[in-house]
């Protein structure tokens, strides 16, 4: 659901020589629920990813908030609890894999951007300003807490600097670092629909002309629930959620298909069209086959 995320950051990196090792066989980071439910399992989960990565790296780069957080927090808890630590080693044995809590960084490609980057490069490589457009930064709830990361565990401004050096307006927008539900619509939907209504509210009070989100649960969550939320609520919430690579692309100068424009739900054409790029050139849908029954 996310592979626009995935389009947009990796064609980004490649405009500064950032070279990407996926980590074989990776598997899922246990996310948030599951912590709760089984810690053991939770961490060795975790850890396994670390233990995968391959020999001669340094450091972990993540793109999801969920698994920045919970990657983080085993290393951690392995590295200050000896018990956990050693817990966590046996399930992991039975694997044949070990991991010595650490000897990794474990970071989010936001980080990377602004810190390893930074914010001059960045300004260097923009073609096509983003001076026309008003963007709400959205952090969402994850990636700046606990605060011992990055950036500022209440008032983040790490998307807000990447984005005024794109050129463009950063939009006051109070709920930038407010839950968006997580998974909350498959487990109580109208509880989930009020958090969006409001994220969404303060974005289109700010006048953006889109949100930009750093999570692919956020993202979805924004994106694909809106006209969910504008039905049970009678509001008519229109604003497209785009991931913050997607709008560097844009103001590289990348062809808008290439950084995965078009997959939203909420379509970023006005964004675009402010922009005055192109829209981006779509396959014509294949047509369903009659069966001989039809």
């Amino acid at each position: 659901m996310a592979a626009a995320y995935t389009q947009s950051a990796r064609a980004v990196m490649e405009l500064f020589n950032i070279e990407l090792t996926d980590i074989p066989d990776w598997n899922c980071c246990g996310a948030t629920e599951y912590l709760s439910i089984n810690r053991l399992a939770h961490y060795a989960l975790s850890a396994r990813n670390l233990a995968l990565v391959p020999q001669g790296h340094s450091q972990v780069i993540t793109s999801c908030s969920l698994c920045f957080s919970n990657l983080r927090r085993t290393d951690k808890v392995m590295h200050e609890h000896p018990d956990i630590n050693e817990a966590v080693n046996d399930a992991l044995a039975e694997g044949g894999l070990h991991y010595n809590p650490g000897v990794l960084r474990i970071r989010h490609f936001l980080d990377i951007f602004l810190n390893d980057v930074g914010v001059d490069a960045l300004f260097t490589k923009v073609t096509t300003s983003l001076s026309n457009l008003r963007i709400a930064p959205f952090y969402g709830c994850m990636l700046t807490r606990p605060g011992d990361g990055f950036d500022h565990p209440e008032h983040p401004t790490s998307m807000d600097r990447i984005l005024t050096a794109l050129g463009a307006t950063v939009a006051e927008f109070s709920m930038k670092s407010n839950c968006c539900g997580g998974h909350m619509p498959h487990i109580k939907a109208i509880t989930a629909y009020e958090l969006l209504r409001r994220i969404l509210k303060s974005a289109q009070k700010s006048g953006a002309d889109a949100i930009a989100v750093l999570c692919p649960v956020c993202q979805i969550n924004l994106d694909a629930y809106q006209d969910d939320v504008n039905k049970h609520f009678n509001t008519h919430f229109n604003i497209p959620v785009l991931f913050f690579t997607q709008l560097m692309g844009l103001a590289f100068g990348l062809d808008p298909l290439v950084l995965g424009i078009g997959k939203e739900i909420v379509s970023a054409e006005p964004v675009l069209t402010k922009m005055k790029v192109g829209r981006p050139e779509t396959k014509e849908p294949k047509k369903r086959m009659r069966t001989k029954n039809e």
